[in-house]
């Protein structure tokens, strides 16, 4: 019974690396802080029930989705490696690709992804039939950026894009007609985040490997020094506007927020960024982008803390 118990328990373990959860687990803070800064208050708890499972599940489906639409791809790149590198990145905490590795096998990971997007799409529509759409639009995009993966290196422009749709959709799930100006603020954003934060550094540390496999991306076109300058703008640009985002926001308690805004910034965007710049070694992006991805659970740990100091 247990030896049984033990190998579904590893099988569920190599689903849940399909669709890479721990980094979910952490990137359900995006939406989830959108959400709150749109609203200024919690939203009643059928919503947040419901927008809890259907975030958990687009996640879920759209990051197996990846792994699904490269399959090919990642075959290839699986065999190139000799073995496989210790994991320091949070995408791979499991085991890397296991689709790919043939630990699991592919019609079962289409299962998985599709009956994921299924609940995702469901609960999407009860919460707001703009958020199906969004959801729909996002599941689209994620397939034309990983075909453009040795195409264009501007198919950073989508990644920053659908990683902005899971906000974009917890926004509408709370407010159907959101303040536009935040709604715009809240996309540059999550973008920039994205993009000096996750993107080009993950594309950094597989700057080589992406080069061999023919691959457009910010690194292999424009070199390290082009790409270092664009993680330095875009993460400056982001905590600005991550502290900016509280004179959009009807979230009251202001004092309260930009104080962990800046903290939230300081150790999870500026400090990592400092330490990134003065090491001098690109391969060392990678704990610039484990630490990066933190910052949206900061902001979102922000601002239930002001939602929470309201009511005593």
């Amino acid at each position: 019974m247990s030896v049984q118990l033990s190998a579904k328990s590893q099988q569920l373990r190599l689903y849940l690396a399909l669709s890479r959860t721990p980094h979910l687990l952490i990137d359900l803070a995006t939406p989830m802080a959108a959400a709150l800064l749109c609203l200024g208050t919690f939203p009643p708890l059928s919503t947040i029930l419901l927008g809890m499972i259907t975030v958990f599940a687009g996640y879920t489906c759209i990051y197996a989705l990846n792994d699904v639409t490269d399959y090919e791809l990642d075959r290839q790149r699986m065999a190139e490696l000799l073995k496989e590198p210790a994991c320091f990145d949070l995408d791979c905490i499991f085991v890397r690709h296991p689709l790919a590795q043939g630990l699991i096998p592919f019609t079962s990971g289409v299962i998985w992804t599709f009956l994921w997007g299924l609940i995702a799409l469901v609960g999407a529509a009860l919460l707001n039939p703009v958020c199906a759409i969004i959801f729909f639009i996002g599941a689209i995009l994620e397939v034309v950026y990983c075909r453009l993966y040795k195409v264009s290196q501007w198919k950073i422009l989508i990644a920053a894009t659908v990683k902005n749709l899971g906000a974009l959709a917890a926004i509408f799930a709370v407010n159907p007609k959101p303040q536009p100006q935040l709604v715009i603020v809240v996309f540059i954003w999550i973008a920039l985040w994205e993009v000096g934060g996750q993107n080009i550094p993950n594309d950094l540390v597989d700057m080589q490997e992406d080069g061999r496999l023919g691959a457009k991306t910010i690194p292999v076109v424009y070199g390290p020094s082009f790409s270092v300058t664009i993680i330095f703008a875009a993460l400056i640009a982001s905590s600005v506007l991550g502290l900016g985002l509280i004179f959009l926001s009807p979230l009251k308690m202001k004092g309260v927020y930009v104080v962990g805004a800046i903290l939230s910034g300081l150790f999870f965007l500026l400090v990592p960024l400092r330490r990134f710049l003065s090491d001098d070694d690109t391969s060392k992006a990678i704990n610039l982008f484990n630490q990066a991805s933190l910052y949206p659970l900061g902001i979102f740990a922000t601002t239930v803390f002001c939602i929470l100091v309201q009511y005593i």
